[in-house]
């Protein structure tokens, strides 16, 4: 059986705002150049570049279809052995066939070493097979969204086009780790991926890890990209990093929320505070590793009295968060609406599926997340 190579044409990529075109192919990018040049530290050069909710939107009666490409995988050390790297096929929500390739380079980082050394590695083959069913199909190729992915080449047993635009609800969204979805087995089991097959949303994840900042490179970024609804989960990374105070945050969301109105002065926009996270819930930031503890768990380093000196907690965020919106609802603006966290993972949930390093949503939560937002309000608004 003898492969064809096809063109892969930057209309085929999804959920990225920039395509990158390299001398060896493209690469999908979740900020455009200019945001890039503004990042401020190494860590969310790797993670705003990993491929969180990026696919590749194809027609094909292909039975076997190959993808070149040059991942990079963030790793403590150079040579520690990486799991393969997971991609995976969907049709019409539902996942159809999965594949694995070795993960290539490295970009070698901790919080101890946080130079963010580029390890080069080999390319890979991203191959799947067995796909015919006789006829044309429309598939959504997922990339593995904790791998920065340069797409080299693809070739298939027949011809391979970019799906045209289908009119689905463009859903843009704003997050942390847990919205980037760490922890997930995969990437059509991050929460936000897992809420957009459900509802048949397209979605743009803008989700980084470690980086829900408030952050106005990022709020300029959503406020340029094309929406019919926009949500930000605000919180965690504030109080985890201790980044601000409450004076600070206060006119922080508003400006965010600003800057997004003005390129969206008619988009839904949805507010979401933080899932139940135990360490952090009444105490304030930043976590830090348990030290008596050799497996990772995340502790508070501050307390809940430090709240009183203006620092934060999810409890400060969740009514701070409240305020806000309810201000702006008051102002005028009634397509802002504000979601409790709690209502997506709360303590009862935290007791009978509890998180796995205290902090970060295990696949279980993320599938339980994803299903109640698309539930509550993805279902809403792509009806």
């Amino acid at each position: 059986m003898t492969l064809q190579p096809f063109d892969i044409h930057p209309s085929m990529v999804r959920g990225a705002v920039d395509v990158e075109a390299t001398e060896r192919g493209l690469v999908p990018h979740r900020l455009p150049q200019w945001a890039r040049r503004q990042i401020p530290d190494r860590f969310m050069v790797q993670t705003s570049a990993e491929s969180a909710g990026v696919r590749l939107a194809i027609r094909t009666a292909a039975n076997v279809i190959e993808l070149d490409v040059q991942a990079r995988r963030i790793a403590a050390d150079a040579e520690a052995p990486m799991p393969p790297s997971v991609y995976e096929l969907t049709e019409r929500g539902a996942v159809v066939a999965t594949a694995e390739a070795p993960v290539g380079s490295r970009f070698v980082f901790t919080f101890e070493r946080p130079d963010g050394e580029i390890v080069p590695g080999p390319d890979a083959t991203v191959r799947f097979e067995g796909l015919s069913t006789g006829a044309e199909r429309d598939l959504e190729l997922w990339l593995p969204y904790y791998d920065h992915v340069e797409l080299l080449a693809l070739r298939a047993d027949a011809p391979v086009t970019a799906v045209p635009d289908g009119g689905a609800l463009r859903w843009v969204h704003h997050g942390s780790s847990i919205s980037h979805g760490y922890r997930a087995a995969s990437t059509t089991g991050t929460w936000p991926v897992v809420a957009a097959l459900k509802a048949g949303a397209a979605l743009t994840n803008l989700a980084f890890s470690g980086n829900a900042m408030l952050d106005p490179f990022t709020a300029r970024t959503m406020r340029d990209t094309a929406a019919d609804l926009i949500s930000l989960k605000i919180g965690i990374n504030l109080v985890c990093g201790d980044v601000m105070r409450v004076r600070g945050f206060r006119p922080a969301v508003d400006g965010f929320l600003d800057t997004i109105r003005d390129g969206h002065p008619g988009t839904p926009i949805v507010v979401v505070s933080p899932i139940w996270c135990e360490p952090v819930e009444t105490a304030a930031g930043p976590t830090m590793q348990d030290p008596e503890r050799a497996e990772e768990w995340s502790i508070a380093a501050g307390s809940e009295a430090d709240t009183e000196a203006g620092k934060l907690s999810l409890r400060v965020i969740r009514a701070e968060l409240a305020a806000v919106v309810e201000r702006r609802r008051a102002d005028g603006d009634r397509l802002l609406h504000y979601l409790d966290g709690l209502s997506l993972y709360g303590e009862a949930d935290a007791a009978a599926m509890p998180l796995p390093d205290n902090l970060h949503p295990g696949p279980d939560v993320q599938r339980l997340i994803g299903e109640r937002f698309a539930a509550g309000v993805l279902a809403e608004h792509a009806s």
